[in-house]
């Protein structure tokens, strides 16, 4: 709680060899530490002010190469008002680089959160879903416009930002005993999803709700509210799209809720295969 009111607080990585390569331009890499936290505060509806970021660095990194990710992370602080308040430096192994970022912000009319979702609801997102590996993981925009207008309206019940996959962060919002009945035909799957379900064995569906990094926003219409009149004011809004994916329903099963289902109750995913896993 600051001062004046509460502050939004946020903090999230970036490392190497797992968030970028080699073949990533270190200016998208420092551009990307600052929108992968972007995209949090967007999910609380909310409005980024300040920045603090922490380096572990090998001695052999380039200074060119370091400068460069600076660049491209101040570059992306100017044009999103985020100042770049301080941080700290360690030395790792060499080879070795790894980012982390706090980033405030101040919130918006309501501060929405992943909970107060309930059965009937309405669920959507904005964008396209799967295959961010391709371009979207370091090419995205950040909806902080989308997650404002959001804050200011009223039946939001819960927020988040899609970075895991729909399939692992779907049911953070999911409250208990409930699960997700998705109209599998509506789903928003991108290009780049249906380019690499061509090549590498896995469904469209499969990319859609497990690749991760699609940066989108999930949210929780109150199933009390005119969806069509509020479809209406997004569109006057915002050019983003947006999605009715389908509704919160009671459980299946009752041991095992938080489960994405098609219109006749199936899992839409086999056993295992849920989205990116940290710790696994």
């Amino acid at each position: 709680m600051g001062a004046n009111g509460p502050i939004l607080a946020k903090t999230d990585g970036l490392v190497y060899g797992r968030h970028f390569d080699d073949s990533t331009p270190p200016a998208k890499a420092g551009a990307k530490l600052l929108k992968r936290n972007l995209s949090d505060i967007a999910a609380m509806g909310g409005t980024p002010r300040h920045a603090l970021v922490h380096l572990v660095i090998g001695r052999d990194l380039s200074v060119a190469w370091l400068k460069e990710f600076y660049s491209g992370l101040a570059d992306c602080c100017r044009e999103y008002g985020v100042t770049l308040a301080g941080g700290g430096t360690a030395q790792g192994t060499d080879g070795s680089f790894a980012a982390d970022l706090m980033l405030l912000g101040l919130p918006g009319e309501n501060i929405l959160t992943r909970k107060g979702a309930k059965i009937g609801d309405a669920l959507y997102v904005t964008g396209e879903l799967g295959g961010s590996i391709l371009t979207k993981h370091l090419d995205f925009t950040p909806r902080l416009a989308e997650g404002q207008w959001l804050a200011q309206q009223e039946g939001i019940q819960a927020l988040m930002d899609v970075t895991d996959g729909l399939a692992k962060d779907l049911p953070e919002i999911l409250p208990r005993g409930a699960d997700a009945t998705l109209d599998v035909a509506a789903l928003p799957i991108s290009a780049e999803a249906k380019k690499l379900a061509a090549t590498d064995g896995r469904t469209v569906l499969n990319h859609a709700l497990a690749d991760g990094e699609d940066y989108e926003l999930l949210f929780a219409l109150d199933g009390k509210m005119d969806a069509k009149a509020f479809e209406q004011n997004w569109r006057k809004a915002m050019k983003t799209s947006l999605t009715k994916i389908g509704v919160i329903t009671s459980a299946v099963d009752v041991k095992q809720p938080g489960q994405l289902r098609d219109s006749s109750g199936r899992p839409l995913l086999p056993p295992g295969v849920h989205g990116y896993e940290h710790l696994r």
